[in-house]
């Protein structure tokens, strides 16, 4: 059965005074998909989740989700960037709660998410730790459990791994993929990493360099846990490559 669809970007545009970042992009992404964006280096990809979240106005065209445009009071929509966006002044548990207290749940109800996405991503043990006692990765895992534990229908991921190490990467997206499954949210991850986009990626979409226009959607149906010596991997992997390494 067709999924339905989540999100539609229509004829997007998006200029800078007069640099044009954003070139008339349309794309539609599924419900529960985990779609991954990659491109050459400045060709946009922040802009559109900037543009998505409402922190850039769009020049043209429009972004719908559940058809309807993005509007951050009715859609639940979570954010998780490349730096580390921990509130130093609180614990790891109070971190992850965080969205929680916002939207007003009951402590019952907190305590559950909390305790449960905080066992996910192995942090149970140090959830009285503060941000200041964490290493790089296990800062980003707290951002991840936070970001889940409001069970967000879209989750915004802006090359959140891009300064971990090859070991520290893989676990961590291996993480990720368990919480996706398990949650069935919507996920837009952006990365510069062609490999990573190969390994998590329901679907690529590949754009081109600035003027930004979409290059191709590629479809990646490989079984998960994702093999990355396989043949099919790597042939993706060099589509994926040649994609954005030719103009």
């Amino acid at each position: 059965m067709e999924k339905p669809v989540k999100i539609r970007v229509n004829n997007l545009t998006k200029k800078f005074g007069d640099l044009l970042v954003l070139d008339d992009i349309s794309f539609e992404v599924a419900q529960g998909e985990f779609l991954c964006i990659v491109g050459p280096t400045g060709c946009g990809k922040t802009t559109f989740l900037n543009s998505l979240t409402k922190l850039y106005d769009i020049t043209a065209g429009e972004i719908l989700v559940n058809d309807e445009p993005v509007d951050l009071k009715k859609h639940n929509i979570a954010y998780i960037f490349q730096e580390n966006s921990t509130m130093p002044w609180l614990t790891v548990e109070q971190n992850v709660g965080f969205g929680l207290d916002l939207r007003g749940v009951s402590p019952k109800e907190k305590k559950e998410s909390v305790d449960e996405f905080l066992e996910l991503v192995g942090l149970s043990d140090s959830r009285n730790y503060y941000p200041a006692q964490l290493s790089v990765s296990m800062l980003q895992r707290v951002s991840i459990a936070r970001a889940f534990a409001v069970k967000p229908e879209l989750l915004l991921m802006d090359e959140p791994y891009g300064q971990l190490d090859i070991s520290l990467r893989f676990k961590l997206e291996d993480e990720l993929v368990k919480l996706w499954k398990r949650t069935g949210t919507t996920v837009l991850f952006i990365t510069h990493n062609i490999e990573e986009s190969v390994y998590l990626g329901e679907k690529i979409l590949v754009l081109t360099n600035k003027p930004t226009k979409v290059k191709k959607f590629i479809k990646n149906d490989l079984p998960r846990p994702r093999d990355i010596a396989s043949p099919e991997f790597v042939r993706i992997r060099d589509e994926v490559t040649q994609l954005i390494k030719w103009w």
